[in-house]
């Protein structure tokens, strides 16, 4: 399902749903960027911040993706956004295993003729974890960041988790997981892309 919004001035932003990712590809007059998001990471609920529909991640490192509300018109907008926070659900809940939802929650969405007006209070983040560690998605996910995100900030990241794979038991282990995170800065998306599961042991949902 793909969504492609002009915007005078500002050139053209395409999304398209493949798979378990969303392909955006941004092109202005000057330049064209080109990125990948893992479904499974976003928050399916989306933030409005006008004249933008924001998606975030499910651990809050600011939005992902950026939506022109009701571009190029308020149908294929509404549809893309109903397919986009479906898909999100579903694959989130296939990647941590969790319950399918129903007929009347995957029917479900926002439908936005106008924007709706919401205030999300923040959640933090806790450095306890309540959920169980799954040991092989842990390695998976250290191989992956080794392979795909070279760089010095993302090393206290792999440690983190290495102590957690290693010991998953110990609270603190978590904690500095949680730490590492939060001092990535831009990296927290690249993080995400590649290691979803990342996502899944600091999104606040149980």
């Amino acid at each position: 399902m793909k969504l492609v919004q002009k915007q005078f001035l500002k050139g053209v932003r395409e999304f398209e749903i493949t798979d378990d990712v969303i392909n955006v590809r941004i092109k202005t007059p000057f330049k064209e960027e080109k990125l990948a998001v893992v479904l499974s990471i976003l928050n399916p609920e989306p933030v409005v911040n006008k004249p933008f529909l924001e998606f975030h991640s499910r651990v809050k490192c600011g939005p992902l993706l950026s939506l022109v509300i009701n571009k190029p018109n308020a149908e294929a907008y509404n549809a893309f956004v109903n397919e986009l926070k479906q898909r999100a659900r579903q694959e989130y809940n296939a990647f941590a295993r969790l319950k399918a939802p129903s007929e009347s929650e995957r029917l479900a969405g926002n439908v936005y003729e106008e924007p709706l007006e919401f205030n999300e209070s923040e959640k933090s983040r806790s450095a306890k974890n309540s959920k169980p560690v799954n040991i092989a998605n842990i390695s998976v996910a250290i191989q992956m960041l080794e392979q795909h995100v070279p760089g010095e900030e993302v090393k206290p990241v792999i440690s983190a988790l290495e102590a957690l794979r290693d010991d998953p038991d110990n609270e603190s282990n978590f904690g500095h997981l949680v730490d590492a995170f939060d001092q990535l800065g831009s990296q927290q998306g690249a993080v995400l892309t590649y290691a979803p599961y990342v996502s899944i042991l600091l999104s606040d949902e149980s």
